[in-house]
């Protein structure tokens, strides 16, 4: 049985070394690609429940607006019929949200004035506190969803990294079957070409810890 020679040698070492930083690098992009698919998960759940209290919320909104609406228009019939105790009945029970917008669209004088605002749902003032919160609860959903999406990609990428990692592991699995030193060499140095690239591309990667 003939010893191997210093090139063999070295080509078996570099063979070795290569298995395990593969393997190492492998283990280590699977779990943070299920990292970020978890992430990813999360992140469309709270979209998700994020935009149920957005239908909630504008729900509760459309009804105040159909209130104020049907109060007002009664409102200005009683004013239209000169009924004064029947329109301060009314306006008596405008919602404390409609008020301001009310006395502000009193204080153009929409009745002398054709400059106007129309209604007082025209006015600056008109501002319903739930439709606030719908477009706040929107806006959250919106950077949950977005989030989600930015983790899908990173685990995208790093499963990507996996099966990089793993092609690598295969080069250096092989160059051990062969012959000859020339066709050893050239398969161990894709495989180390391309594992020191995957490592260079991962090493820009986001990483996501959790105990």
């Amino acid at each position: 049985m003939t010893e191997p020679t210093s090139a063999e040698r070295r080509l078996e070492l570099a063979s070795t070394l290569l298995l395990a930083l593969a393997t190492v690098a492998t283990a280590w992009a699977a779990y943070q690609s299920r990292q970020w698919t978890g992430e990813q998960a999360q992140g469309y759940s709270h979209a998700t429940a994020s935009r149920i209290a957005v239908n909630r919320a504008s729900a509760v909104a459309n009804r105040q607006a159909q209130i104020d609406v049907a109060t007002f228009i009664e409102w200005v019939d009683a004013h239209a019929q000169n009924q004064t105790q029947l329109a301060d009945f009314y306006r008596a029970r405008f919602r404390d949200e409609f008020k301001p917008a009310f006395v502000a669209w009193l204080a153009s004088e929409p009745f002398e004035n054709p400059d106007a605002p129309p209604t007082p749902f025209a006015m600056p003032e008109y501002q319903l506190q739930a439709s606030a919160e719908a477009e706040d609860l929107e806006a959250t959903a919106a950077a949950s969803s977005e989030s989600a999406k930015d983790a899908n990609e990173r685990a995208n990428n790093y499963m990507l990294a996996v099966v990089l990692f793993a092609s690598a592991l295969f080069f250096a699995g092989i160059s051990i079957k062969l012959r000859t030193v020339r066709a050893r060499s050239t398969i161990l140095g894709l495989g180390w070409a391309l594992f020191l690239v995957t490592v260079i591309w991962v090493a820009t990667f986001p990483v996501h810890l959790s105990i």
